[in-house]
C-alpha cells in the first residue's frame, strides 16, 4: 500500500514543501534503493503536476504513486513561492533557475536526513519534467553525491529557440510573429521589452513581471549543461508531445556521455496515452487525471534505475 507523508526542507525566507511517497508505512528502505525528487515544469505548477492555468492532469502524483508500487520512494515539491512553498520567498516571480536549483540541494539534504542509508549516502535522482529538466541539469554539477538523472519532456535548445518554433507552429500567430521575433531577441540579450503597444496575444507571453525570470533561463544551453553530466542520465520522451520534441530529446541524449533514450510511443506532455494526432483530443487528458499516465513511462524510468543499483 502507498504511503504519503508531508516532507519539508528550509527555504530562504520559510518551508518548502512537498510529499513524500513510500511503498509502505513501515520497514527500512534498502540501501541501494534511491529516492526520486520530482523536479516541476514552468509557471504555476504545483507538486501534483497540476496548474490553474488548464492542467489538472496529476501526471506528478500518479507517477510518484506508480513508482512507489514498483518500490521506489519519491518526493514531489512545490515550487518556492507557490502553493505549499509560498512563504519560502515573497513573490514568486524572483525565481531564478539557479535559485530553483537551490532548492534542489535543500530537498536532497531533507530526504537523506528523512531516509539515510545505513552505509554511504542515500542516492537522490532527480526527474525533471519540462522547465524541470532545465533545473535539474543545471542544479546537477552542485549535487552532492550525485548517481542519476532523469529528464522526461525536457527541451534540448535555449529555452527563446523553442518558444520561437512553437509560435510558428501555429498559423494563428501570423500576425504578430515579428512582433514575438523581435521581443524574444530582446530577452536573449538580456533586454527587457515593453509590452504598452504589444499584441494583446502575446501578453500572457511576455508579462512584464516574468521578463526577469525569461531572461534568466534563455541564458542556459541545455546540450552544453547535458555535456557536463557525468552520472547516468535517462532522456524519456512522448512522441504525441506538443510541446517538446523528440528531437530536443535526442539533443540531451546525444550531448550526455552516459545517457540513455527512451522514446515512448503515443505519449503526451503530461505522460497520458493519446489515441491520435488530434490536438483537442491530445489537450484534453491535461484536465483528466483518472486518466492514467503511460506504463511504459513508469517502465523506463524503472529499467534505468535498476541498471544504476546493479553498478
Amino acid at each position: 500500500m502507498v504511503y504519503q507523508e508531508e516532507l519539508t526542507a528550509p527555504g530562504p525566507m520559510g518551508l518548502l514543501k512537498g510529499t513524500l511517497t513510500l511503498p509502505s508505512e513501515h520497514g527500512p528502505l534498502p540501501n541501494k534503493t534511491p529516492v526520486f525528487l520530482i523536479v516541476p515544469g514552468s509557471g504555476p505548477t504545483d507538486r501534483d503536476g497540476n496548474s490553474p492555468l488548464g492542467i489538472a492532469a496529476a501526471p506528478y502524483r500518479l507517477l510518484a504513486e506508480a513508482l512507489a508500487r514498483r518500490g521506489y520512494p519519491s518526493v514531489r515539491i512545490d515550487k518556492r513561492g507557490m502553493f505549499g512553498s509560498e512563504g519560502a520567498i515573497s513573490n514568486p516571480n524572483d525565481a531564478t533557475i539557479a535559485s530553483y536549483g537551490d532548492d534542489l540541494l535543500a530537498w536532497t539534504n531533507a530526504i537523506r536526513e528523512r531516509l539515510p542509508a545505513e552505509k554511504g549516502t542515500r542516492c537522490v535522482i532527480p526527474i525533471g519534467h519540462s522547465e524541470g529538466g532545465l533545473v535539474a541539469l543545471s542544479a546537477m554539477a552542485r549535487m552532492p553525491g550525485d548517481c542519476g538523472l532523469i529528464l522526461i519532456a525536457s527541451i534540448g535548445r535555449p529555452l527563446d529557440e523553442v518558444i520561437r518554433e512553437q509560435l510558428r507552429a501555429n498559423p494563428a500567430n501570423a500576425p504578430f510573429l515579428e512582433e514575438s521575433e523581435t521581443a524574444l531577441a530582446a530577452l536573449r540579450r538580456g533586454k527587457r521589452v515593453d509590452v504598452s503597444a504589444m499584441n494583446a496575444a502575446l501578453l500572457p507571453l511576455f508579462a512584464p513581471d516574468v521578463q526577469s525570470f525569461l531572461i534568466d533561463a534563455m541564458s542556459y544551453d541545455p546540450m552544453k549543461l547535458a555535456a557536463q553530466i557525468r552520472a547516468p542520465m535517462l532522456v524519456v520522451q512522448g512522441t504525441r508531445d506538443l510541446q517538446v520534441s523528440v528531437a530536443d530529446a535526442r539533443m540531451l541524449a546525444d550531448a550526455a556521455p552516459r545517457s540513455t533514450l527512451a522514446l515512448v510511443p503515443d505519449v503526451n506532455h503530461v505522460l497520458k496515452l493519446v489515441a491520435s494526432d488530434d490536438p483537442s483530443a491530445n489537450l484534453a487528458t491535461y484536465a483528466n487525471p483518472n486518466l492514467p499516465i503511460s506504463s511504459e513511462v513508469v517502465d523506463a524510468v524503472a529499467t534505468f534505475v535498476a541498471g544504476i543499483t546493479k553498478e
